[in-house]
């Protein structure tokens, strides 16, 4: 495995959600693919050939995947890359999402491991996200040209080839939704869980192709619009993640239910009515959870708890500190301050110096 935190991905028995285990830890700062990263191409000897296929079928390796997910791995040289852009997008995501509240994605080690053990609707949010994370991220890969197997997006309605000529390339969604789908197997037919992980990752992908957008370009003589070419773009991943983190809020509490016509499970309301929760029938499109999360105020096996977390007076330090109080620090920062652009091309900026206050949670 690889060192650092990470989200859940889409590794061994876990299916979607071991992925994150194997992600380095994410930077401070949030970054997204655009789909315009430069590509660097070198001439390859035979000898560099080889060690690049050995470097990516030991990225691959240690992954941990299970054997249909090496083997989609192994048969394209960028997917291993995807992969890792992809949980790493997915976790800093995740992060910046629930960077205000008790739980703030915290998916180190032991926690990690006992908050996929049970359905949490934190535990919804992580299957969406690794699923909307990796669609997005390999959609993004193949209009990149970074895979083998794939590149513009093919839509029939759109032509391609000459929006290529004219700058434009269509994310590949198509390619994308097939690849996660056959990633990540089919269907469970018995058990709740594995139904309710699989539904969950099912919205994630669904997120991204509802935010599909049509970009346009004209051109023509002295630039009127006598031609215009067209093709598909997903919208940015902070998009996605908000989006995401509204269906955490209204997610649904599920139980389970025997199909007669089938005789398959089904995902329904809970059987005994529970005070709070809604027994509406879920769609397709609401996130579903099984067990009620902890307060996450303490130490526990699922998080750290908020004792010592910064918070923000007259916001949510009465939440996060759940009734324990807050310290205050003050402290003298220095920060650049009046910036003006100067002729031509830098920007000039004053130090200003002023004390600020700094609040944490009690113990």
């Amino acid at each position: 495995m690889l060192d650092g935190h990470v989200l859940l991905g889409w590794l061994s028995s876990c299916a979607l959600l071991g992925l994150l285990a194997c992600a380095p830890r994410p930077s401070a700062a949030y970054f997204g693919l655009t789909g315009n990263e430069p590509l660097t191409i070198l001439p390859l000897t035979s000898e560099m050939e080889e060690a690049a296929v050995k470097a990516h079928y030991k990225v691959c390796d240690r992954l941990k995947l299970e054997k249909k997910q090496r083997r989609m791995c192994r048969r394209d040289p960028g997917v291993a890359e995807t992969l890792m852009e992809a949980i790493s997008m997915s976790a800093l995501e995740c992060q910046y999402q629930f960077r205000f509240e008790r739980w703030n994605c915290t998916l180190e080690g032991r926690y990690r491991a006992s908050l996929l053990k049970r359905g949490f609707k934190e535990t919804a949010f992580l299957y969406a996200i690794s699923s909307a994370g990796l669609t997005h991220a390999m959609a993004k890969a193949c209009s990149a040209g970074r895979m083998e197997r794939c590149t513009c997006d093919e839509a029939p309605d759109l032509e391609n080839r000459e929006a290529w000529q004219w700058g434009g390339c269509g994310d590949n969604l198509k390619y994308s939704n097939k690849f996660v789908k056959e990633f990540l197997g089919k269907k469970p037919n018995k058990d709740l869980r594995a139904r309710v992980d699989f539904h969950n990752n099912l919205v994630g992908m669904k997120v991204i192709k509802a935010g599909v957008e049509t970009t346009c370009k004209c051109h023509g003589v002295s630039g009127s619009c006598t031609v215009r070419t067209c093709w598909r773009q997903l919208s940015p991943f902070h998009e996605i993640g908000k989006q995401l983190k509204q269906k955490y809020e209204t997610s649904l509490k599920v139980g389970s239910t025997t199909n007669e016509a089938t005789g398959e499970g089904d995902i329904s309301p809970p059987k005994k009515s529970i005070p709070g929760h809604s027994d509406q029938i879920p769609r397709t499109t609401d996130l579903v959870y099984i067990d009620d999360s902890p307060s996450f105020c303490m130490m526990s096996r699922y998080s750290p708890g908020t004792s010592g977390r910064k918070c923000y007076k007259d916001k949510n330090c009465d939440s996060i500190c759940c009734g324990r109080g807050h310290n205050t620090q003050s402290r003298v920062v220095t920060r650049p301050c009046q910036c003006q652009v100067r002729w031509c091309c830098y920007v000039e900026c004053k130090q200003c110096t002023q004390r600020e206050e700094v609040y944490t949670c009690k113990d």
